[in-house]
């Protein structure tokens, strides 16, 4: 095993774990620039709840450390980045985050130290926006004095049986020789072993067309789900039966947020556009995704003026604003398109979600989450699945038998509307 000290940049539901499972087997710094980030950990807590209090309690007596001192990570002669890499309001991607966690790593660079990313981006960021980050701020010169990596994330957040040493990674360096390096630096601790890509940009693609597939196959379903609603047709059922076939994909309908599905295939439409090709394909389905929120609303909407209700000033429950369920990541929730859209109509709008923290929502949405259900209510949405919702008496929160029920998740056994 080499002698690494390494350096994680970006303490998330990516950065933790990740650090975790390196401090097995190295000595590990995980820094983040939030104060109160490396306050709560070093007090064993991960609001991501992606590690438990012992876990990180374990770590921190292992070879982990939390700091926002850059001096602090000086020493590493390895630095994994795994900051966000979100979209703006015009739907481009924002490299902002990691542009400053660059310029960063360049102050304390060294001669033969790696760079490894793992930041979700469009194919040839990497080399083309980073590594000149890297020089500048380093002076040192890219493949002679220091090199990069690339090992895209896959964290699925809030899953517990997939984790990320139990998740096949894929791997790439700058030259042939650093790539076999980074490749035995995560094989060393991901059990589940790694493929070497060729180079940084197939990586990067391979990471980037893996939400994009996803994204429109369930684009197609929730298509599917428009159509079936139109003709009157149980889609969930259309789907079941069609998913007696061997080799039929199993989607779902819903809304597609959080930081990857809903947010990556921007990336690469971004660089197709830049080298002069409009996808067509990838923007249709990201166009029907990011308006499932709106047709959401608007069937609720129809089905509670069908029952007769008054809309403006109708009471309306959302059960759930984090984007998946059983998980308190409230990144890019679509949730909240429907309650815009709702809220647009005159209706009063409330949401309830004992997995999401309140703060958080209330700073990201400006929203007051209910701290415990009560009353009764016009229209019920079940926006997330959480189990937490399995054992809900809706019938103590309806207000009488003209209360609509929509279930976007298809959880309910009885319900008005479903996609």
């Amino acid at each position: 095993m080499m002698n690494y000290k390494i350096a994680v940049i970006g303490l998330g539901y990516v950065g933790l774990p990740l650090a975790h499972a390196f401090s097995e087997k190295y000595e590990v710094v995980g820094f983040d620039i939030a104060q109160w980030r490396i306050d709560e950990l070093n007090s064993g807590m991960d609001r991501t709840l992606e590690l438990s209090e012992i876990q990180v309690k374990e770590a921190l007596a292992n070879n982990m450390k939390f700091t926002n001192v850059l001096e602090e990570i000086a020493d590493c002669n390895i630095y994994i980045v795994t900051v966000p890499t979100p979209i703006d309001e015009h739907k481009r991607p924002d490299l902002t985050p990691l542009i400053k966690a660059s310029e960063s790593i360049g102050k304390v660079l060294k001669k033969d130290d790696i760079v490894i990313y793992e930041s979700t981006v469009y194919p040839g960021a990497t080399e083309e926006e980073c590594v000149p980050v890297l020089e500048k701020y380093s002076e040192l010169t890219f493949n002679e004095d220091f090199f990069c990596g690339y090992s895209p994330e896959r964290i699925n957040p809030g899953d517990k049986e997939h984790t990320v040493t139990k998740i096949l990674k894929v791997t790439a360096g700058s030259t042939l020789q650093i790539g076999k390096k980074v490749d035995a630096l995560y094989a060393s601790v991901i059990t589940a072993g790694t493929h070497l890509a060729p180079s940084i940009k197939v990586a990067e693609a391979a990471k980037v067309i893996e939400n994009s597939q996803r994204d429109i196959n369930i684009a197609f379903v929730n298509e599917l789900a428009i159509i079936f609603n139109k003709l009157d047709i149980d889609t969930n059922a259309v789907l079941e039966a069609a998913g007696t076939k061997w080799n039929f994909l199993p989607f779902k309908p819903g809304l597609v947020g959080g930081h990857c599905i809903g947010v990556d295939p921007y990336y690469l439409t971004h660089k197709a556009q830049e080298v002069g090709y409009n996808p067509e394909i990838i923007l249709a389905g990201r166009r029907l995704n990011d308006n499932m929120g709106m047709y959401v609303a608007n069937q609720v909407l129809k089905l509670m003026i069908k029952k007769g209700q008054k809309i403006e000033g109708a009471k309306v429950l959302v059960l759930g604003i984090t984007f998946k369920e059983n998980c308190p990541d409230i990144r890019n929730s679509r949730v909240i398109d429907v309650i815009k859209e709702l809220q647009e109509f005159g209706t009063d709008v409330v949401v309830y979600d004992p997995w999401a923290d309140m703060e958080e929502v209330k700073r990201e949405y400006a929203l007051d989450l209910l701290s415990s259900l009560e009353g009764v209510y016009d229209a019920i949405v079940l926006a997330v699945s959480h189990d937490k919702f399995n054992d809900l008496d809706m019938e103590v929160l309806k207000n009488g038998n003209h209360t609509v029920i929509y279930d976007i998740k298809s959880k309910l056994k009885k319900s008005d509307g479903k996609l």
